[in-house]
């Protein structure tokens, strides 16, 4: 289950009133729920309204309507309307100077969660170029950044004619382009070198939005992990952000909102979604249960989007009681479906506030589990009902036909803001669609009420802090230290539900395997979510009759690693 995009589908109504507030969401969801569809090539089909505005000229609108009103807490910060709509024509501007205009690609890297990350993107988009972000793939956690080597390599696999950066990554981007072959354009939001270009200096009077954009322009490429544990790039088209866009402006209601996960993935989208809308939003670099506690009381959040296990966190934090949390009226959690009990207390903790959503980074939001579901603890332990009946279906993985409530199969949707492929990956995309239905790789049932059941994934993929691990990736690693003969790596959940990885390591006949050794090889091979929380180290490993490792028993060993000694972290 991966970090659901766009988060701006949660804000079509208010939440508190059962299945009527459930059913004009899904109405307000499915409205144009026709609009992209995959082909069986995997090539998005064009269908979307030319009709909606640029994006982020519908922002700047709203930014020079209320200039003075407080739009942004970034860092120690307060940002007005006025201070971002002139930070985003100036860099916009600055831009078309030195050449960016409709299809080029400004690659953005900056720190965290601040104010630049979204100027950056506003201001390639309104030059009709394409924004890549190239800091990282967690969609989940802000601070877990790519090693140099891998955004080197995804700056020149975009073909990134500029690199905007921040201050603060003003070195590390020089590091990226000094063997670069075609070196782009080096640009600092602020005062850097006498080498790079000044994306605060200059006017940004008449930056407007470049004319000849059409909906199937790419408009954003945010990275998520591949097979290899490699970065690859997913695109989002001008047309999918100017129809949320649009879809926002049509609701009601100004919402303060809290941003802890990274804005290079889909918070980044819901930023923009609150902005538009009137709302102010308040940045964080990362989750801190006590500093995000702190910010409800003094912001009036009234909407937080975070982790699952983040919510078990803040109902168990001491400053909690004596928090005023009365502002908050959504806590959206996602990344992974919870324990049903844990659920139970923080609905009895937060009152009638808890929204779980359901979705990938491919699909966008798929299903919602409403406040008054976590009543019962039966529907706590499911991802909730479809934001569009129609358009979610249970799918025989070989043949694709659909399956009755009961039966397990691949979770297979037709987004209504759906993802244009993957960058440069023609048969990744390809193969990501079946008759028009979008493979999200995770399986589950319906039951007979109509809520949707996860029970698994469909290729053995983990998913740790919300970003995709594949099992493949971490035994390769393993594979090579010296001294290993076998390995086999699963996921298996602990008692919150929470997946951890396990790796079961069979040494090679005398040698002895240090599992400190084995995790740190993994994380300076991968990164530190790769690293085995679990290592076993047996004398065989269980296969199947072919002679695959058996999943299953692995599952079941790793289980039972949960609550007897082994090496753990």
């Amino acid at each position: 289950m991966s970090a659901a995009a766009p988060f701006a589908v949660t804000r079509a109504v208010k939440v508190r009133d059962g299945d009527r507030g459930t059913r004009r969401l899904a109405c307000a969801l499915s409205r144009s729920s026709s609009g992209h569809r995959f082909s069986r090539t995997g090539r998005r089909n064009r269908v979307m309204s030319t009709t909606h505005v640029h994006y982020v000229q519908q922002l700047l609108t709203h930014f020079d309507a209320e200039p003075d009103r407080a739009a942004m807490v970034s860092g120690d910060a307060l940002l007005t309307a006025g201070e971002l709509a002139d930070a985003t024509r100036r860099a916009a501007a600055t831009m078309r100077h030195h050449g960016v205009e409709r299809g080029d690609v400004v690659g953005i890297l900056t720190e965290p969660n601040t104010a630049a990350t979204l100027i950056l993107r506003w201001a390639a988009n309104l030059m009709g170029a394409t924004a890549a972000h190239v800091r990282g793939m967690n969609a989940v956690v802000p601070d877990d950044e790519l090693r140099m080597e891998l955004q080197r390599a995804v700056v020149a696999d975009v073909r990134a004619k500029m690199l905007a950066v921040d201050a603060a990554n003003e070195e590390r981007a020089r590091g990226l382009l000094a063997d670069a072959s075609d070196r782009p354009i080096l640009a600092v939001l602020g005062a850097g070198r006498p080498d790079t270009v000044d994306l605060t200096a200059g006017s940004g009077d008449g930056a407007g939005p470049a004319a000849d954009i059409v909906d199937g322009d790419l408009a954003v490429i945010t990275q998520t992990s591949g097979s290899s544990g490699l970065p690859k790039g997913v695109c989002w088209t001008f047309g999918v952000k100017n129809e949320m866009a649009t879809s926002a402006v049509g609701r009601s209601g100004r919402t303060n909102l809290l941003i802890t996960a990274p804005l290079t993935h889909s918070s980044g989208f819901g930023a923009d979604d609150a902005l538009i809308t009137g709302g102010m939003v308040v940045l964080h670099p990362g989750f801190d249960a006590g500093a995000v506690l702190r910010a409800v009381a003094k912001h009036r959040i009234g909407r937080l989007i975070i982790g699952t296990p983040q919510v078990y966190a803040l109902a168990e934090h001491p400053d909690r009681p004596g928090t005023d949390l009365s502002s908050l009226t959504e806590l959206i959690y996602t990344g992974s479906h919870g324990a049903p009990l844990r659920l139970r207390e923080a609905h009895e903790i937060f009152g009638p506030v808890l929204i779980q959503v359901y979705g990938t980074t491919e699909t966008g939001v798929l299903t919602m589990l409403f406040p008054h579901d976590h009543d019962d603890l039966r529907k706590c332990g499911t991802v909730g009902k479809p934001v569009n009946p129609e358009a979610l279906s249970v799918r025989h993985p070989e043949t694709g036909e659909a399956l009755a409530a009961g039966e397990v199969g691949e979770i297979c949707a037709l987004p209504r803001w759906p993802m244009a492929g993957y960058w440069r990956e023609p048969k990744l995309t390809a193969a990501l669609s079946r008759d028009g239905w979008v493979r999200t790789g995770d399986l589950g049932h319906f039951d007979a009420d109509g809520y949707l059941h996860l029970s698994g994934r469909l290729a053995d993929m983990m998913k740790v802090k919300g970003l995709r691990i594949h099992p493949e990736a971490v035994e390769k690693v393993l594979s090579q230290v010296p001294g290993v003969s076998q390995v086999a790596v699963c996921g298996v959940e602990d008692a919150d539900r929470v997946e951890q990885i396990y790796a079961a390591v069979v040494p090679k006949p005398g040698a002895a395997v240090d599992a400190e050794e084995l995790r740190r090889q993994v994380a300076e091979a991968l990164s530190d979510n790769h690293v085995p929380s679990l290592i076993e180290i047996c004398r065989e490993l269980p296969v199947t009759g072919p002679g695959k490792p058996d999943r299953a028993r692995l599952r079941a060993d790793a289980r039972a690693a949960l609550v007897r000694p082994v090496s753990r972290v």
